[in-house]
């Protein structure tokens, strides 16, 4: 990890400063905050938040909270199913400091684990190569019978729980300036605004709900998207022994740099390599969520867990999508959820009945364009404080949707094929608007061009052909069925 990256990440200095400072380092020495500090990029007091954010890596093995035979079996289970031999190669896969996995090395030579074959690389840089003797051998095997994971070492559970509480996304504030950003190719109104920036900074869960097709989803994945605080994941944490995997790379997105020229010695400062910088997660299930995604999944030949979803998503964002669509009741997952909306703590439970406690730190979306009181009673409903409605457009914003669209395309004409496509559908059809239906209309009458051969343009019977695929002939909520206009509707519809 590059500290630079994360001052980017963060919004506090910029690729090009990071760049101007690693060229003054490179003259002048010291450490890359310290330049950008003395070139005035950045400010000392921010730089010393981010130092103090960063997990501190163990200077010792007692340092890492974990049982001396946990870390033994790890180490000799590396060197078996790797083959590794020196301690920087160990460090890099268990991603412990130097100093503690000599010191690992060390126990493991005492207790005739393994033996010195000699020295790797040349005079400065070269260090001791070390191989398992037998015994290391089957006190591995017995290690991987236990369980088969090999990876980086654990943190322990307290350590998880205090980094989760640091990080809490309701310690960051999301301004104006932001929400209005991470909007600015949407139509929003201002009272939607008004709504949801106090729910995001809230931290607390949301119900988001309305007519499909108005940008539900939309909105929550944009909400996504105006967090800019850097969060550390762990690899993995440990409860009674159980190694729970939580990082993983489908679903975190790391902070990394994009230049990988930059000076090596800039790498492996005062970090814990055991934590993953990352923004905040983002997690979205659908309809296929179920009951047992909730809960940990033991692997049971490997012997090692997967943390849920919902703990994935630890200090960012956990969309419920389509909910009233799961194959679950609705009750049931509602049911799920009490506790830990109630208490801010969730309850997990090991295959061997042990249970225990994380905090419930996330900003938790429920979308549904089902009503809500069909969906949840009141008790429910309570335990939910932001309930805001994503309605079908006014006839303005309609326009504004409409306008994006087809300028985008640099179409003409646009205020006549709106008045149009308007009348075709509240007038003739009874049609309800809403916010997908411009673009929708577009890319059938951009294939009707493509199949006709001719270059796109908006034809009254091309618009009226894609009018008719927006609802089925029993489609409630329409009168007529839109018939094929004449050329003559164009211009009165103007």
């Amino acid at each position: 990890m590059l500290i630079g990256d994360i001052l980017v990440a963060q919004g506090l200095v910029t690729p090009i400063d990071v760049s101007a400072a690693l060229e003054r380092q490179r003259t002048e020495g010291g450490k890359l905050g310290d330049n950008l500090v003395t070139m005035g990029k950045l400010s000392p007091a921010d730089l010393a938040a981010v130092l103090d954010s960063t997990p501190i890596p163990p200077n010792s093995l007692e340092a890492t909270g974990l049982a001396l035979s946990d870390l033994l079996n790890l180490v000799t289970k590396t060197m078996y199913a790797t083959g590794v031999e020196t301690p920087s190669m160990i460090a890099n896969l268990m991603k412990l400091p130097p100093l503690a996995i000599q010191q690992l090395l060390d126990q493991a030579k005492e207790r005739k684990l393994v033996d010195v074959l000699g020295s790797a690389g040349v005079r400065a840089v070269s260090e001791l190569r070390y191989t398992l003797t037998e015994k290391g051998k089957q006190w591995a095997q017995d290690a991987l019978a236990l369980s088969q994971y090999i990876g980086p070492a654990p943190v322990t559970l307290e350590a998880y729980r205090e980094r989760v509480g640091r990080q809490s996304i309701a310690n960051e504030r999301v301004d104006r300036a932001a929400i209005d950003g991470a909007f600015a190719n949407l139509v929003i109104s201002e009272d939607f605004i008004q709504e949801i920036g106090p729910a995001i900074n809230s931290g607390r869960s949301i119900l988001l709900y309305g007519p499909p097709g108005n940008g539900k989803t939309s909105v929550a994945e944009k909400v996504g998207q105006m967090f800019r605080d850097v969060v550390y994941i762990p690899y993995c944490f440990e409860v009674e022994g159980q190694v729970i995997k939580v990082f993983d790379p489908g679903t975190h997105k790391p902070v990394r740099s994009g230049n990988t020229d930059r000076a090596a010695t800039l790498r492996r400062e005062d970090f814990d390599q055991r934590w993953v910088p990352c923004y905040r997660p983002f997690i979205v299930t659908g309809g296929e969520l179920t009951l047992e995604m909730l809960d940990l999944r033991f692997n049971a030949p490997a012997n090692f867990y997967e943390a849920p979803l919902h703990i994935k998503a630890l200090g960012g964002i956990f969309v419920i999508d389509d909910f009233g669509r799961q194959i679950v009741t609705p009750e049931a997952l509602l049911n799920r959820w009490i506790v830990p909306l109630e208490s801010r703590v969730d309850y997990l439970k090991l295959h061997t009945g042990k249970s225990f406690q994380l905090p419930f730190d996330e900003l938790l979306i429920f979308s549904t364009n089902l009503a809500p009181n069909d969906l949840m009673d009141p008790a429910f409903l309570r335990r939910i404080p932001y309930k805001i409605e994503v309605g079908a457009p006014t006839r303005e914003e309609y326009r504004r949707i409409f306008d994006a669209v087809s300028k985008a395309d640099c179409l003409e004409d646009i205020d006549e094929i709106f008045q149009f496509v308007f009348a075709e559908l509240r007038e003739r059809n009874n049609f309800p608007l809403a916010s997908y239906q411009p673009r929708f209309i577009l890319e059938q009458v951009r294939a009707a061009c493509k199949f006709q051969n001719i270059a796109m343009q908006f034809r009254p019977e091309l618009i009226s052909r894609a009018l008719k695929n927006l609802y089925t002939k029993d489609t409630p909520g329409h009168g007529v069925r839109a018939k094929a206009a004449e050329p003559s509707d164009y211009a009165r519809a103007a």
